[in-house]
This record gives C-alpha cells, sequence and structure tokens, in this order.
C-alpha cells in the first residue's frame, strides 16, 4: 500500500492505481484539491502528472506536492530520475516544477494538434533544490539565453575588408561564428577562424557590440565585432577553408560590400568605417 505523505496541511493520500502507477489525491486540511501520480517507465525512471486547477494558490499547492512526491520516488521506490513533459502553455505548472526541483533539459515538439512540452526532470543525485547549488542549477537550466556571436574585421594593406563566402545565405559576411557555451567571445573568434579559414589572428580590441533582431528563422543574437588589424592580400591564396560553411573568401572594396552582403553587415560597416561607430547598437530589422 502507498503511504499517505505529510507537509503540514497538506496530504497526499493513496487512490487506487495500476501497476507500476502510484498515485494520490491531493488534499488540504480535508479538501481534495488534484491529483498526482508517478508511473514507473522502466530502468528506474519514473514520469510524475499532477493537476492541482488553476487557483491563485495552485502555483504553491504543486510545489509543495511536487517536493513530497519526489523525495518519495528516491527515498522508497527507488528512482535514479523522475520526469515530468509539462505542455509549454501551462505556465505556472512549469514554474511549480523547477521550484519543485525539476531542472529544465529542453521543449519536446509535439506534432499535429499535440502541444510542445517542457522536459524537466530531477536526478537522485542533483542537489537538494533548497540548498545553494541546487537553487543556481535549476536557474541555469531554466534563465533564457542570448545566442552570441563573434566576428572580426579583417582588412588587407589596401583597406578592403575580408568577406566570406557562405554556403547557407546568399549573402557574404564578415569572418566569424557562434560562441561556445562557457566560451569568452575573443577566443571563439579566434577558433573560428581556426576552424573556418586555417588562420590564426590576433584580437586587437572590440568594435562594438551589435544586437541583431530575428531574422529568416534564425533567432536573434548579440554580435561581438572585434577589430583583427590587417593581413596580407595573398594570405587567401593559402587559406584552408571548411567546405560545409565557408565557400569562399573575398577581398571587399566598398562597392563589393555594400552590393553583396548582409543587410545589417553593410550597416554596420557603414558605421564602422565611416566616422565612428558606438559601442553597443541595434540592427534595424531586415527584409526576409
Amino acid at each position: 500500500m502507498t503511504d499517505t505523505l505529510l507537509d503540514d496541511d497538506l496530504r497526499l493520500e493513496p487512490t487506487s492505481g495500476a501497476d507500476g502507477l502510484v498515485a494520490w489525491a491531493v488534499v488540504v486540511d480535508g479538501e481534495r484539491r488534484g491529483t498526482l501520480a508517478l508511473r514507473d517507465d522502466g530502468g528506474r525512471t519514473w514520469s510524475v502528472r499532477w493537476n492541482t486547477g488553476t487557483s491563485p494558490e495552485s502555483l504553491h499547492l504543486a510545489t509543495r506536492a511536487l517536493r513530497l512526491a519526489l523525495d518519495h520516488a528516491f527515498a522508497e521506490l527507488g528512482a535514479v530520475r523522475v520526469e515530468a513533459r509539462v505542455p509549454v502553455d501551462r505556465t505556472d505548472d512549469v514554474r511549480a516544477a523547477s521550484i519543485g526541483g525539476l531542472r529544465r533539459e529542453g521543449i519536446v515538439r509535439g506534432a499535429g494538434d499535440l502541444p510542445d512540452r517542457v522536459l524537466v526532470s530531477r536526478l537522485v543525485d542533483d542537489p537538494p533544490p533548497t540548498s545553494r547549488d541546487g537553487f543556481i542549477a535549476l536557474l541555469n537550466a531554466g534563465l533564457p539565453t542570448k545566442r552570441v556571436i563573434s566576428q572580426g574585421l579583417l582588412r588587407d594593406e589596401d583597406g578592403r575588408v575580408l568577406l566570406c563566402r557562405l554556403t547557407y545565405k546568399r549573402e557574404w559576411d564578415l569572418p566569424g561564428g557562434v560562441v561556445e557555451v562557457g566560451e569568452a567571445p575573443s577566443i571563439g573568434l579566434v577558433r573560428e577562424l581556426q576552424e573556418e579559414l586555417g588562420i590564426t589572428v590576433s584580437v586587437h580590441g572590440l568594435l562594438t557590440v551589435n544586437w541583431l533582431p530575428a531574422w529568416r528563422g534564425w533567432d536573434d543574437a548579440c554580435v561581438f565585432v572585434f577589430d583583427l588589424g590587417t593581413l596580407d592580400a595573398a594570405a587567401t591564396e593559402t587559406m584552408t577553408l571548411q567546405p560545409t560553411e565557408i565557400a569562399g573568401v573575398e577581398w571587399c572594396d566598398e562597392a563589393t560590400w555594400r552590393a553583396q552582403a548582409t543587410g545589417a553587415t553593410v550597416e554596420l560597416l557603414g558605421e564602422v568605417l565611416g566616422d565612428g561607430v558606438p559601442s553597443y547598437r541595434e540592427a534595424p530589422l531586415q527584409p526576409e
């Protein structure tokens, strides 16, 4: 028989269930306020589902009930992982899952009429959510992230700008790429140019941070634009290009980069190579 779980005035009272299912009624001061169930998914992984309504108190109620159920799953049921898949529009339940100790892992996409769901989980050896380490881990998993890109302004002895012809978009762009998690933007730029062009560059300083709005299906991003100094024009003849991303490189005068580069890059270069550029700028929305 499943135990009754207690937290002050909150009781999880066992209800009937099938094999591999542990279910409770969520009861407060003798009043049934919802349900919660754990299902054995095999391999010592359990899934949890709950319904505590939509009242102003439901978030706090769901959080308390989840903590009781999670502790029970690990201490009594032998679970090593408990997970839930919460429809993205159930924002209170997503918050309750996080506060209750389930760490956000990503989005499980739904086909057809099925909703997208937020995948959250807790492992048996995760730090307690009420501890400092546990609290930080939950925040890191659930807080928004911003895509960061590093690009470099590299010129030849005639002042022409190096642009890359890319395999995945028709316009040309400055060399660079996406910064990896935990990587400094300047170091990411050096790495990207080593990987994509086969050259080692020195970063001379930051020119500007350029925010790019969402465009052609790409999410918005912050672009760190660095000065890379000058390079002999002949260096492009010996570059080793990464074929999956770089179709070619070109030294471009103003007429060429205005004709060939992305709209955001044209607008950026117009300021950088003109009378000066602010330390932070926001690129205008570009036509599709």
